[in-house]
């Protein structure tokens, strides 16, 4: 799976995102497969509802934006061709070429920069900061997709989150394919201390999903997947 050039248009913008997908990429020490190297469904969802909300009630000009788990790098590299003057996207080390590369294609290097960050790590937050000095300031927008697929790695995700969310001052969005684990990754996510609001949900919803480049229109049915963005919020004690 992966491996290929993809391109999407960013609406209002006149801009195209174009992604180079890698291929047959794996953790060099559990030789398990990245799922970060290919284009994923949701990820695209987040990069269309960051759009809607910067047209609507979150505009983006001139934010700070985390993406956690980046991937191949769309939401956050959507949110900088919204506006959003400092954009950091970060995932696991063997993930980081691809994720600059893709910077460098769109040419967003001024603006969008890349680091990795192990999860629950303090020594990799601070280490990422310390390179990135964007991050010792207020960060007003978190993103990350399809990032609810692992249970035992949700209490690292909380704990990084704790270290980045300041109250209300920072959003965190999520988009998600619904599995049958996902619902126990947000518990998980609960019990780290956060509330977990659905915002919207879609099944093979064209007007969010692009059924020209990732979804199929043949079998539009019940056994096409369902999707939701979800806000995370720190729990008020």
């Amino acid at each position: 799976m992966g491996g290929g050039t993809k391109e999407f248009d960013i609406a209002t913008t006149g801009k195209k995102l174009v992604i180079q997908e890698l291929e047959n990429m794996s953790d060099p020490q559990t030789g398990r497969i990245l799922t970060g190297s290919w284009v994923w469904d949701s990820s695209v969802l987040l990069s269309k509802w960051i759009t809607n909300q910067h047209q609507n009630e979150f505009d983006l000009q001139g934010k700070t934006v985390l993406e956690l788990g980046a991937g191949m790098g769309i939401p956050g590299m959507t949110a900088a061709l919204l506006g959003a003057s400092h954009v950091v996207l970060t995932d696991v080390k063997s993930l980081i070429t691809g994720l600059r590369n893709n910077v460098d294609i769109n040419s967003l290097g001024e603006r969008v920069k890349v680091g990795e960050l192990v999860w629950g790590s303090e020594e990799s937050w601070s280490s990422l900061v310390g390179n990135i000095p964007w991050l010792a300031h207020k960060i007003d927008l978190v993103l990350m997709s399809d990032v609810f697929y692992d249970i035992t790695s949700m209490p690292e995700l909380g704990r990084t989150l704790k270290w980045i969310v300041k109250g209300d001052e920072t959003r965190v969005w999520c988009a998600t394919e619904i599995r049958p684990w996902t619902s126990q990754c947000l518990y998980e996510l609960m019990k780290e201390g956060f509330n977990v609001i659905e915002l919207t949900n879609s099944l093979n919803s064209p007007s969010l999903i692009s059924s020209s480049s990732l979804m199929s229109d043949d079998d539009p049915d019940e056994n096409q997947p369902s999707f939701a963005v979800f806000q995370i919020v720190p729990r008020i004690i």
